[in-house]
Parts: structure tokens; C-alpha cells; sequence
């Protein structure tokens, strides 16, 4: 068996990728027959309302199927899932938002954060903040007819600085991983304080893509210190599904 994210050969049956972090739990889920597609009923409406919400958002069929599985406990395999998408007329290849009314949204982002993005983050953007279906090729032609100056500098990698904000100790913590060394076995893991720099954590271990582990760092450093920040902000991954 293969993991559906990096392909990585999978030896037993873990419920995270040991090379990516993915959770692949799903991948046993969906042969289990107690666990299989859910009843019909109101059940069913809330599945179908949870697949078109992620479809709009711009996620590939593999994650939904994991969000289902993680998130609201639904095994759904990848046959069903396309099927269910097809019944509900959600496609990616037709059906695309007019490109005059992708204009007029990214103008409206131009005169704010959405100058920051690059066309990706756009892309993200106009998905999951617009429901819009559209190509991502389309929205790099659109930012580079609209806002070439910016496009331009980016391309050169002359970005803008901003500034960092923050009121307090503890306000934000940064939590992040290290990966460049993790071939030699060395994986790194840590933890800034946004306001005073302070260096909450920095462990190295065989994994940083266990979500548990990070967990653990995260309480271990709270009981130490006898603080809790009021915000942590990480990234997208698997392993910071805990904290």
C-alpha cells in the first residue's frame, strides 16, 4: 500500500504518513464495512453539505475524503465521493465563474491585503472567500494585466516588508518544524514567543509529524512556564492538529 499524498510505501498500517504527516487513516476506514458510506436520511444532507463546502474551497478529493474521516468521523471512499460530486453537478471543468466577475473581486482585494498576494493566494482566495470556479492560469493573467508593478517585483523577489505587530508577551506563539535534516534521522521542532523573540522550545526528535508529539511539547513548555498564550499560529500541516 501507497500513501495517496507522497506515495511513499506504507509497511503496516499507521494512522500517519512516516514521511509526509498526512493523516491516511482513511485508507483503512473505507474497507471497513461497519464504517461504510453513511445511512440515508438527514445523515446524507449534512455529508453532501459538507463535500460541496469543501469542493468550493479549492481541496483535492484525497483531502476531502481525510476531512471527512478526521473531522466529522464520515469513511467515504474516492469512487463515492466523485459520484456524489457528479449527482450534485460539482465539476472542475465546467460551470466557471464569469472572468469579469473574477475581476471585479480581485480589483476589490487589490485595495487591501489581496495586494500582498501572489496569484496562488489569490486563487485560495477567490475559492474559499467567493465560491468561485475558476483556473488558476486565469487568475495569474488577470494579476498581471491588473496589478504588473507588484507582479513584477515579486517575480525579481523584491517583496515589502511589513510590519509585525503584537501587544504583549504571549499574545502569539509561533510554532513551526525544521526538515532539512530529518534524512540524517534529525527532526526539529520549536516555538517563538511573537513579541519578545523568547524561544519557548527547540527539540529535535525522529519525528516532527506526529501531531501528539507536538502536543506534548506544547503542554509540557504551558506547565513549565504556567502560561498559555492566546493565540498560536502555525501552519497548515497534519502535526498541528492537536494544539
Amino acid at each position: 500500500m501507497y500513501c495517496p499524498f507522497c506515495a511513499s510505501t506504507l509497511v503496516s498500517q499507521p494512522k500517519f504518513c512516516c514521511s509526509c504527516g498526512k493523516n491516511i487513516s482513511f485508507l483503512y476506514n473505507a474497507d471497513t464495512p461497519q464504517q461504510a458510506r453513511p445511512s440515508e436520511g438527514p445523515d446524507t444532507t449534512m455529508v453532501d453539505e459538507l463535500i460541496a463546502k469543501y469542493f468550493t474551497e479549492g481541496h483535492s478529493y484525497e483531502v476531502i475524503v481525510d476531512f471527512l474521516a478526521t473531522k466529522h468521523s464520515v469513511s467515504l471512499s474516492l469512487s463515492s465521493l466523485k459520484r456524489r460530486l457528479e449527482e450534485a453537478g460539482l465539476t472542475r471543468k465546467k460551470n466557471y465563474t464569469p472572468l469579469a466577475t473574477v475581476q471585479a473581486a480581485i480589483t476589490d482585494e487589490l485595495k487591501g491585503s489581496g495586494q500582498l498576494f501572489g496569484y496562488r493566494a489569490m486563487w485560495q482566495t477567490l475559492k474559499q472567500k467567493y465560491s468561485f470556479v475558476v483556473k488558476r492560469d486565469d487568475v495569474m493573467r488577470l494579476m498581471a494585466e491588473m496589478d504588473p508593478i507588484r507582479v513584477e517585483n515579486r517575480s525579481k523577489r523584491r517583496f515589502f516588508r511589513r510590519v509585525y505587530r503584537s501587544m504583549g508577551p504571549n499574545e502569539v506563539w509561533h510554532v513551526d518544524g525544521y526538515d532539512k535534516l530529518k534524512p540524517f534521522g534529525i527532526a526539529i521542532s520549536g516555538c517563538i514567543d511573537g513579541y519578545s523573540r523568547r524561544i519557548m522550545w527547540l527539540k529535535c526528535g525522529k519525528s516532527n509529524n506526529d501531531p501528539t508529539i507536538i502536543a506534548q511539547m506544547y503542554m509540557q513548555c504551558a506547565a513549565e512556564l504556567g502560561v498559555i498564550p492566546m493565540r498560536l499560529r502555525t501552519d497548515c500541516g497534519t502535526e498541528n492538529g492537536l494544539i
